[in-house]
């Protein structure tokens, strides 16, 4: 049942999402564009105005005759938000960013081996660096962390860092005083993609670091599975007498392009390191290729260390990738790699506490 809080909450997340997606708006055009009454607006208006989220930016003529309305914007001077990026190999990163996704300032901890609880007391330490910093109020925390995530925040299991059925939204919870949303990393940077790179709603992101994610993204909402672990493909066997995986099965695609796996394949083969990064590509192209079929995908972004996935890595995953999905009926996918480069997942952070705190994607 819909309760009436409920539908205000709807509404002012109908506001503020338009502010988002075009600034300057004024009450009159912010009724039009969601089919609200001029009444609604003006209320819902003053209150996101007396919470610091919408500010008045001055008299605007309006494209039909009549006096100068006040247009309006989301303002940025009064809340940020604290993003963790958990994923990579050595090293946790933290920033503070502006509702608009500006980096206001960044902090990192090294994790020199540490796992478990010892991993989860570092991220605690950079988290609380973070917030002693802030000068505004904290809107909410974000985290993109390794692993299967589910929709509590907990990670089922994040083998790399020694992370089983860890309950994180809850201690972070708990530890701060503020909204605190988990994500798996590779779904936090399929949504920075749509919110911050102009992405397209339907779309597949890999994420390649100290393991292998996918998010995916259908008609713009995450395809998270029946067991949260929608998107988790590092773990899909591509060669079943291959190395040994992290997870204990043979030959996962995690064994072949993770940072650290491709790493060692080029330092083992130095002579020919265009072929290992190429025949990697194509191990990326047999896992996306049953997806990209049964989805109807166009357009799949890798991300990972610059000088590991451009060039061969991704011609060959594209050419693999059309050679086992080419149909007359649609256009062949395109794989390219993401222009948010390594902070996509921190952007994601952010847009996913836009999207829990205000409803904004």
């Amino acid at each position: 049942m819909l309760r009436p809080h409920d539908g205000r909450r709807a509404n002012l997340a109908l506001v503020m999402q338009s502010l988002f997606n075009e600034s300057q708006l004024t009450r009159a055009d912010l009724a039009r564009q969601t089919g609200l009454t001029k009444v609604t607006i003006s209320d819902l208006v003053a209150e996101l105005i007396d919470d610091g989220f919408v500010q008045e930016t001055g008299l605007i003529q309006g494209a039909r005759p009549g006096k100068p309305a006040a247009g309006l914007a989301v303002r940025e001077d009064q809340h940020d938000i604290v993003a963790v990026d958990l994923s990579a190999l050595d090293v946790f990163r933290a920033g503070v960013y502006s509702l608009k996704g500006q980096c206001r300032m960044e902090r990192n901890v090294a994790l020199a081996g540490r796992t478990g609880d010892e991993a989860v007391e570092a991220a605690f330490e950079l988290i609380a660096r973070c917030m002693e910093d802030a000068d505004r109020r904290i809107l909410g925390i974000g985290i993109g962390s390794p692993g299967t995530v589910d929709a509590e925040g907990r990670v089922i299991s994040a083998p790399n860092i020694g992370w089983n059925k860890l309950a994180l939204q809850d201690k972070l919870s708990q530890r701060f005083t503020v909204p605190v949303a988990v994500l798996n990393d590779a779904n936090a940077a399929v949504i920075a993609e749509t919110a911050f790179a102009d992405a397209a709603n339907d779309l597949i992101r890999v994420q390649i670091t100290r393991g292998v994610g996918a998010g995916i993204l259908v008609a713009g909402s995450l395809v998270l599975g029946t067991s949260a672990a929608g998107g988790e493909i590092g773990h899909v066997v591509i060669e079943h007498r291959g190395a040994i995986c992290s997870c204990g099965k043979r030959g996962c695609l995690e064994t072949w392009i993770s940072a650290p796996a491709l790493r060692r394949r080029l330092l083992a083969d130095e002579s020919n390191h265009n072929s290992v990064l190429a025949e990697a590509g194509r191990r990326l192209g047999m896992a996306l290729s049953p997806i990209v079929a049964a989805l109807d995908l166009q357009e799949i972004v890798v991300g990972g260390p610059a000088e590991l996935i451009a060039g061969p890595f991704l011609d060959a995953c594209q050419s693999l990738l059309i050679e086992r999905t080419h149909s007359e009926f649609r256009r062949d996918p395109t794989v390219k790699t993401s222009t948010l480069g390594n902070d996509a997942v921190l952007l994601g952070a952010v847009s996913l506490v836009l999207r829990t705190t205000l409803g904004v994607s």
